[in-house]
């Protein structure tokens, strides 16, 4: 009787098995931009079969994905990641997110493992850093020796880049989130709660204020189980004597900058919390709407718009005539200025685009977030042409150099993948980590290390902590 129990057992639980169940290991992506990935399949306490996720460029290992694997005709779907995948001997193949990339696995014994932090030169440390009270989101901006900050509490700061000595401080009142715009005579900044400022750059005083209107937009600072959050802050952009900025509910605002009342405001479907560029004779920003717009810069009538299905977190920059635009929908596009088609797109294998792109000598480098790499990328086709792991979030712009690519990177601690705060310094030409200099995660602190973009001053490079410090490095 007992063995037949445990036959009857044994029948029933190879019938709960499933052909695809065990490891299985190849390549995910666009041809032009494949990377590893590997699925483990096993039945859970339900008896759902679900899948683990490894895959190295993100740098997760073991990872549930959300929901199950249903068998339907003889494919395999899971449509909380809108995979689709069928078996086919000794292959699995399918596609893989709303872009539908193609997946192609076979089986495997092993399984790809996390590789520790390499033991990279540390660098030469900073110069200085002046602690400025509060966490900095914000690019410092660089002028003739001093560099111009604000930070998310509420003060405008000018300090000098020899020393790291106070020129003078405004208080603003509110978070500072974006980089400020520095003329020979002025310095325009935004700040939360609805307002635009003007500032004499020799002494700090306000020359006058703009309302934005957005005074009850609440913003929602990086969490671990809250995903919509909007760190970012615009930079106001100046053409022919007018200023133009975005808000928190959703407007550009066209500024006059001699008298600070308003020319236009056009009107999207969600926050506006990047730098707007210019195209010719439009100016071209992103949404939290998924949108991005070209506006004539002297009416404010909308001449364009392009539904990236994602936020747009990233200013757009021009490089090599395109607009190179970064989403939250793990997507990279690149826009004809005057019509906003679709030239190409890039996947960056599930992490967001918070960078925004640089060009030098015909290339876009440019960082991301989960991914942790810095890319250089071929604008002409979105080839990548190197990636390099700085073992954190690079969400800042990169500052090129003619030899060297400086990004900020942000630790988060807990977190479902390893990342560490700090800076580092990249070859150009090949994208090898000359130096990392690292920062230690604080106690009972979320995120550590860089948000913000680095500025250079001669040989100085300048960038704020989250740590409410504003640092100097040599740059060399």
């Amino acid at each position: 009787m007992a063995a037949a129990c445990i036959a009857t057992a044994a029948v029933a639980s190879e019938q709960l098995a499933d052909p695809i169940e065990g490891r299985w290991l190849g390549e995910a992506g666009f041809a032009r931009d494949r990377v590893v990935v590997a699925l483990e399949f096993r039945r859970n306490d339900q008896h759902e079969l679900v899948g683990y996720l490894y895959q190295p460029v993100l740098n997760v290992y073991g990872v549930p994905l959300p929901g199950a694997f249903v068998r339907d005709a003889g494919r395999y779907v899971n449509a909380d990641n809108r995979i689709t995948l069928t078996l086919d001997d000794t292959k699995l193949e399918g596609t893989w997110s709303s872009l539908a990339f193609p997946v192609s696995l076979r089986r495997s014994e092993t399984l790809p493992a996390e590789a520790p932090l390499p033991d990279a030169p540390m660098g030469p440390g900073p110069r200085w850093h002046v602690k400025l009270g509060a966490p900095i989101y914000a690019a410092a901006a660089v002028r003739e020796g001093v560099a111009y900050v604000g930070t998310t509490g509420g003060v405008f700061h000018a300090v000098r880049v020899r020393d790291g000595s106070l020129a003078w401080t405004f208080n603003a009142g509110r978070p500072v989130h974006g980089e400020a715009l520095v003329t020979d005579e002025a310095v325009y900044f935004a700040c939360d709660a609805g307002l635009l400022y003007k500032l004499e750059r020799a002494s700090g005083k306000e020359v006058w204020r703009y309302d934005l209107g957005d005074a009850q937009v609440a913003r929602v600072l990086p969490h671990t189980a809250v995903f919509d959050y909007d760190y970012h802050g615009p930079k106001p952009l100046l053409i022919e004597g007018v200023v133009y900025v975005g808000s928190g509910d959703g407007a550009l605002h066209a500024v006059d900058a001699r008298t600070g009342r308003r020319v236009w405001r056009f009107e999207t479907g969600g926050k506006v919390r990047v730098s707007a560029v210019q195209a010719g004779d439009r100016v071209v920003f992103g949404g939290l709407d998924n949108k991005v717009y070209a506006v004539d810069s002297r009416r404010g009538t909308l001449a364009w718009s392009v539904d990236t299905r994602a936020p747009v977190t990233t200013a757009p920059a021009l490089v090599d005539g395109k607009l190179i635009v970064g989403t939250r929908g793990s997507v990279l596009y690149a826009l004809q200025p005057q019509t906003g088609e679709i030239l190409w797109r890039a996947l960056f294998s599930g992490s967001w685009v918070e960078s925004e792109a640089v060009e030098r000598d015909g290339l876009a480098y440019i960082g991301s977030s989960d991914l942790r790499r810095v890319s250089a990328i071929d604008p002409r086709d979105g080839r990548v042409v190197w990636r390099t792991d700085v073992y954190g979030s690079p969400w800042g712009r990169p500052l090129v150099s003619a030899q060297y690519v400086y990004i900020g990177a942000v630790g988060t601690d807990p977190y479902m993948m390893r990342h560490v705060g700090g800076m580092a310094a990249l070859e150009r030409a090949s994208g090898r980590l000359a130096w990392r200099w690292p920062v230690a995660s604080a106690p009972g602190a979320l995120q550590s290390g860089f948000a913000a973009s680095p500025a250079l001053d001669g040989d100085t490079l300048v960038v704020g902590g989250l740590d409410g410090s504003l640092y100097a490095f040599p740059a060399r």
